[in-house]
């Protein structure tokens, strides 16, 4: 298998860290590239009409995407627990990871906002909105903290990718200062061998 993704990327941290997990990073060829709104990809494009990274290559040359995708995917490939559950426990790791995927996509955004646009083509309207949602987010996170505990799955490597993407491009918003509950989650899931792995630099 092939994964195309970029260091940087929360949502292919996701995938990588999951693959970690799981025993599967050996048979996954890591290939790094890069991605932006407004720079086209060609290899990417051809593989996802949506431009976006991750991309997986399975063995039989089939193309999947996105992340939560990948992700499922991954998941039945290997021998151990299952990292989504197929009981009832489903609905909840969804619904988190769930979460986590739009902090990340809010935080993204935002990030574009000031890093892609040109500043007089930047509205602060805009920026607020998606860091609104992430403060949101970030709240209902800390409300429900106390599921993000027991064996490892989706839902907490979502969250500890989310928010390790924002200590990487948003220190100034010192999230921990108003959420301790998940402050006490990531210190400790993210000293995970997979986290470290994966470290975005």
């Amino acid at each position: 298998m092939q994964l195309i993704y970029a260091a940087a990327s929360p949502f292919a941290r996701k995938v990588r860290v999951l693959a970690f997990e799981t025993g599967l990073l050996a048979r996954i060829e890591l290939l790094d590239t890069a991605v932006l709104p407004t720079t086209l990809n060609e290899r990417v494009n051809a593989l996802n009409p949506l431009g976006k990274i991750p991309v997986l290559l399975s063995d039989d040359g089939e193309a999947l995407y996105d992340s939560r995708v990948i992700c499922e995917y991954l998941d039945t490939l290997h021998g151990g627990a299952r990292l989504l559950p197929q009981d009832d426990t489903r609905w909840p790791v969804l619904r988190l990871a769930a979460l986590a995927d739009g902090l990340m996509d809010a935080a993204l955004l935002a990030r574009y906002e000031k890093a892609v646009r040109q500043a007089e083509q930047q509205s602060q309207a805009w920026l607020e909105g998606q860091l609104g949602k992430v403060q949101r987010a970030l709240a209902e996170l800390e409300r429900q903290a106390d599921r993000l505990q027991g064996p490892v799955d989706l839902a907490q490597i979502g969250v500890a990718c989310a928010l390790g993407y924002l200590d990487f491009r948003f220190a100034d918003l010192d999230w921990r200062a108003a959420h301790p509950a998940l402050s006490r989650f990531q210190q400790a899931f993210a000293q995970r061998p997979s986290m470290l792995a994966s470290a975005p630099a």
